[in-house]
């Protein structure tokens, strides 16, 4: 399901993770060469980011039947 990113914050491995309109928290990390992100590195391009739609992939787990 796509939900706004609302916010970002670091996990206790000082990891990014996108802070979403659900509560939920999904990572974006910049781990090459599996994920290139390195807008997350910056503050300024994670800014840019406010608004823009993820998956949240926990909304869809609690939307699959067991």
């Amino acid at each position: 399901m796509q939900r706004a990113i609302v916010g970002f914050y670091q996990d206790e491995e000082g990891h990014w993770a996108a802070r979403l309109e659900c509560g939920h928290g999904q990572h974006v990390r910049h781990d090459p060469p599996w994920m290139v992100r390195e807008w997350v590195l910056h503050e300024e391009t994670r800014a840019e980011r406010i608004g823009r739609m993820l998956e949240c992939k926990k909304c869809d787990e609690e939307l699959t039947p067991p």
